[in-house]
């Protein structure tokens, strides 16, 4: 969109994958290049603009309900002189998470490490954000149950089998979305297995 603008929405997170895009948001500051592994948080109603970015550039944008309204602002002119990081925006807090200067942690399964993407305080417990990383070749998750009423995996690098009512090959760039109460294992992970995971409870909706 040329025009400043904003979705009314429940829940929007852009990541970007590949090359880089400049972007500037209301209340945030100047504007600011996301690099790819970098994500943000885009809480309801917060006025944006993509201002550019390189060839080839590729996100992955996940926005919940998939079919919104946007509209423009023509009368905001960004950056704003106010800035506000810490304003809410229908409950939410903008989010701006920039891998070259996160840590990894360990995760909650042996064999893994994950970076947090820093969404769970922003929206109350909506969302949960991790990028995860196996440490050693074959390292598996579960089995276990998902339980979210949102639940998505995007593989960055490398390859895993996933069973869960069969069983399928993931390799970088695939997606998958678990419906709620599936069971589910991820295992044969290659030693550069690494994977974007997005959870909502849209139960606190």
């Amino acid at each position: 969109c040329r025009l400043w603008h904003f979705h009314q929405l429940l829940f929007q997170m852009i990541y970007c994958r590949r090359g880089w895009v400049r972007v500037a948001y209301e209340d945030q500051g100047e504007p600011f290049v996301m690099q790819a592994g970098d994500c943000v948080l885009q809480p309801p109603g917060i006025r944006h603009r993509v201002l550019e970015g390189s060839a080839g550039m590729e996100v992955v944008e996940i926005a919940c309900p998939a079919q919104h309204e946007t509209l423009a602002d023509a009368q905001l002119t960004l950056p704003n002189e106010r800035v506000d990081t810490q304003r809410e925006f229908s409950g939410q807090k903008f989010v701006r998470h920039r891998a070259e200067q996160s840590t990894w942690q360990p995760w909650h399964t042996d064999g893994f490490m994950q970076r947090d993407l820093g969404l769970t305080l922003a929206t109350r417990g909506l969302a949960r954000a991790c990028v995860v990383r196996a440490q050693r070749a074959n390292a598996a998750i579960g089995p276990r149950e998902q339980s979210e009423t949102f639940f998505f995996l995007y593989v960055l690098a490398g390859q895993a089998m996933l069973s869960c009512k069969g069983e399928h090959r993931l390799a970088s760039d695939t997606a998958c979305v678990l419906p709620p109460a599936t069971s589910y294992t991820l295992h044969g992970c290659s030693a550069d297995f690494e994977f974007l995971q997005v959870a909502l409870d849209l139960n606190l909706a």
